[in-house]
């Protein structure tokens, strides 16, 4: 585990530029029970930073695996009221987010894959409200983690001390690791601007991407996109971080044009399973076929979660000279790995990717093509030969990536 300093500077890190904490406003935290000591020093520096209250909630994978054991699908799909009162108390309220994320990839691994299909998609149905104000920044929000033994003997198998190994891993990854972790992020922040900006001006019609693995694939834009990186602005004009670490610039498809074959470059870890080895067809923007050698029915339960998971929600771009990169391991955790490589969602736009996207209907943001759902997941199809060329509304083609590299 982190060790007394590197908590410290993660917490801050997480609450100043995460989330931005503001003078007297609410956070909530979501914290692994194997990491009640980093909840609770997180909550102690919420107060210092001026907080008006904390809740501060747990959670437990061995508890989560005993319930979707043995607890009936009737029992799993019934999502109590109280729950989705309490998320909407959060908008109320004005609090901010934040969630530590510890999870075992493999924790669920036994269980019955319609029956993890089932609550997720009524989970997913009953907290829509809470997660589409989420998505389209109406609250400010951050997913951070912390290692947990579990999770660290998944990454390093054959290590003696795999939790102080992944939690060297994060901290290179998270920039804790730096004399000014704060100023590091600064310094961070801008290239991505740089590069969303130049994105965003040169107004693509799609993308070409292309690899080795077997991605061929036309990623149209949708109307009006623009490219968005680390730094966002919450409906009450502040800013904040929604993931760290972050290394991608991202932005909407066109849910109703994108043609092609999609093949995933590193495993997916989604509902406490692994899906590896997949690879999905689309045609005029619709999943038409898909396959994978590993968690087949758990890739065929996610897609046919709605009308909107057979679509593209979010094509983001990160190079292979991202620092998550060059650590060269795979971490089974999306946060870190889709940060380590190009990716692309299904599911869910984010509308923050539309010009004055929250601003819109949601009849609106789907004449411009911006997908819509209860799911949005992300998963991995960067390699070290992807090629991207930008093409413009007038057939001028930018490389964009070469050999998996920036070419901008």
């Amino acid at each position: 585990m982190f060790n007394k300093q590197t908590i410290i500077n993660f917490c801050y890190l997480t609450l100043k530029k995460g989330v931005n904490l503001q003078e007297r406003q609410n956070v909530e935290i979501i914290c692994p029970i194997e990491r009640r000591e980093l909840g609770l020093a997180m909550s102690e520096i919420a107060f210092t930073l001026g907080a008006n209250d904390v809740k501060l909630t747990y959670q437990d994978d061995l508890f989560d695996k005993i319930r979707f054991t043995n607890a009936s699908e009737n029992a799993l799909t019934t999502i109590p009221k109280w729950l989705v009162l309490s998320k909407e108390y959060l908008l109320e309220k004005n609090y901010c987010y934040v969630y530590i994320d510890a999870s075992d990839p493999d924790v669920f691994n036994n269980i019955d894959a319609n029956k993890l299909g089932a609550y997720s998609k009524a989970k997913s149905k009953a907290l829509k409200k809470f997660t589409s104000v989420v998505m389209e920044n109406g609250i400010r929000w951050c997913v951070v983690s912390a290692p947990s033994l579990a999770w660290a003997k998944k990454v390093f198998p054959k290590s003696d001390t795999p939790e102080d190994d992944l939690s060297f891993a994060i901290e290179k990854c998270m920039r804790l690791d730096t004399i000014d972790p704060l100023l590091a992020w600064d310094e961070h922040v801008k290239n991505l601007d740089d590069k969303a900006k130049f994105l965003t001006n040169a107004n693509f019609e799609y993308l070409i991407l292309k690899n080795s693995l077997g991605t061929n694939v036309k990623i149209y834009l949708a109307k009006n996109h623009i490219w968005t990186s680390a730094k966002e602005k919450a409906k009450d004009g502040v800013e904040f971080i929604a993931n760290m670490p972050t290394e991608e610039v991202f932005t909407a498809p066109n849910k109703l044009k994108t043609t092609g074959v999609i093949k995933s470059s590193m495993p997916l870890s989604y509902n406490g399973n692994i899906i590896d080895d997949f690879m999905i067809t689309l045609k005029n923007g619709k999943i038409v076929d898909f396959s994978a050698k590993t968690g087949y029915e758990i890739l065929k339960n996610l897609i046919n979660t709605d009308k909107g998971t057979f679509h593209l929600g979010e094509i983001a771009l990160i190079p292979k000279t991202s620092p998550i990169t060059k650590l060269n391991t795979l971490f089974y955790n999306t946060l870190f790995d889709e940060n380590a490589s190009t990716h692309i969602a299904i599911g869910k736009a984010y509308p923050t990717t539309i010009k004055d996207g929250d601003k819109l209907s949601k009849k609106e943001l789907h004449s411009l093509g911006v997908n819509d759902s209860i799911e949005h997941v992300d998963f991995m199809i960067g390699t070290n030969d992807l090629s991207v060329i930008g093409v413009t509304h007038n057939g001028e083609k930018i490389p964009v990536f070469i050999d998996g590299d920036w070419a901008i």
